[in-house]
């Protein structure tokens, strides 16, 4: 055999065998173009956006499966594994304002403690996407890097920041405006009857009990209470009547004791405060309650208020209150116990009333412009409900999809 045909069959040889290994065996897998992956916007730096076309073969007979990997080398985690025509941009939930929504890009928001556990934001990571049909991998993506950052603006609640500056403008709009000429606020029934109870007690010569619930300081109901008994304290020092605080909590009867020093002072009545006006009975619940019934019963005062926080010892009170005789007046918002005081208080104030009841006593503008800007935020709340759900009705109707979802962003909170 001559040089010539050696070398002829060597490169026949070379030739043929990759054709017959592919032949033989299965093809090498295709490649994935455009895949990448990036920091997921408008968060705190806990996940990375995957990113890449949506290709021509994608089929629901085929799956994506996503790895990720936070070594140089190997290392790799299998993550999320879906349908190949699921997961497009138009499935990440953020506004239109921030998100450019379509079909014609997968888009995969990887969250990294649920992957790789703990890991801190800046982490230098790896990921890399498969295509699979039948079990056998048909296109593999090449290794991307990608690492996460906390963002300090968050585009996607752009509505709540706009509706928050339009709510902080009429705010000092109403303060200017209560200043200047005041706010009305409704009669509030109870609150008017507070004069009354106080009125009656100096005629009688008998004292008023303000009970402000088994609430702590922490609790808002608590904190109305306080702003309440400010006021309450007031008139009974201009009046030059009797009261007594019986306390659940002594860090709530401190805050009470200085709220009462400073009415007596503001009433032009320092003389007449005592300590003994607040006075520390039992942490605990029913204990607590016996005592202030032991109490009520004795002395048989003209008036009693219940405001604040109160659960199963409500009617054990106010009960004792009723048989006594004493004009009854009482506020809570734990919806549960409101029965009990409709049925044995002559006013009580429902929820929100109890908050408000501090603006309405006091007239102060601060406190009466809140209170305004709070109505004027739930009217145009149940405006804009009541507007939306029109809007949404109408474009489902007449399948106006980019319309609803612009309409529902607008709405959603993110």
């Amino acid at each position: 055999m001559t040089k010539n045909k050696i070398k002829a069959l060597i490169i026949l040889l070379l030739t043929a065998g990759p054709v017959l290994a592919v032949a033989g065996g299965k093809a090498a897998p295709g490649t994935i173009d455009g895949f990448t992956a990036v920091d997921m916007p408008y968060d705190a730096g806990a996940s990375v956006l995957l990113k890449w076309p949506v290709g021509p073969s994608d089929s629901a007979d085929a799956s994506y499966v996503v790895y990720g990997s936070s070594l140089a080398e190997g290392g790799w985690r299998k993550g999320e594994e879906f349908v190949a025509t699921a997961k497009t941009c138009k499935d990440i939930n953020l506004p239109f304002w921030a998100w450019d929504s379509g079909e014609a890009q997968h888009a995969l928001k990887v969250e990294l403690n649920t992957l790789f556990g703990d890991i801190p934001p800046g982490t230098p990571l790896k990921f890399k996407a498969q295509l699979l049909r039948k079990g056998s991998v048909e296109a593999e993506s090449p290794a991307v890097d990608a690492a996460s950052k906390s963002n300090w603006f968050r585009l996607d609640r752009l509505n709540n920041l706009l509706f928050l500056l339009v709510m902080i403008v009429i705010f000092f709009w109403a303060v200017s405006h209560a200043k200047r000429k005041g706010l009305f606020i409704r009669r509030i029934a109870g609150l008017d009857a507070i004069d009354e109870a106080i009125g009656r007690a100096t005629e009688m010569g008998k004292p008023i009990f303000y009970v402000p619930g088994i609430g702590t300081m922490s609790s808002i109901s608590t904190i109305a209470s306080a702003f309440i008994l400010g006021e309450v304290s007031k008139k009974v020092a201009q009046y030059d009547s009797d009261i007594k605080i019986p306390h659940y909590d002594p860090i709530v009867m401190t805050v009470c004791k200085e709220i009462v020093k400073q009415s007596y002072l503001e009433a032009g009545r320092p003389d007449s405060y005592r300590e003994d006006m607040n006075f520390f009975v039992s942490a605990d619940q029913f204990s607590y309650a016996a005592s202030v019934d032991g109490m009520i019963s004795r002395e048989k005062p003209a008036a009693c208020f219940f405001m604040g926080y109160f659960m199963a010892e409500s009617l054990l009170l106010a009960e004792v209150g009723a048989a006594s005789g004493a004009i009854q007046i009482a506020g809570t918002d734990i919806e549960s116990q409101l029965p009990f005081f409709f049925t044995a208080c002559d006013y009580t104030l429902i929820g929100e009333e109890l908050y408000a009841a501090g603006a309405y006593l006091s007239k102060e503008p601060m406190l009466v412009s809140a209170l305004k800007v709070q109505d004027f935020g739930k009217l145009v709340v149940m405006a804009s409900v009541s507007l939306g759900i029109v809007l949404v009705s109408l474009g489902t109707k007449l399948h106006w999809d980019f319309f609803v979802r612009v309409i529902l962003n607008l709405f959603k909170a993110y």
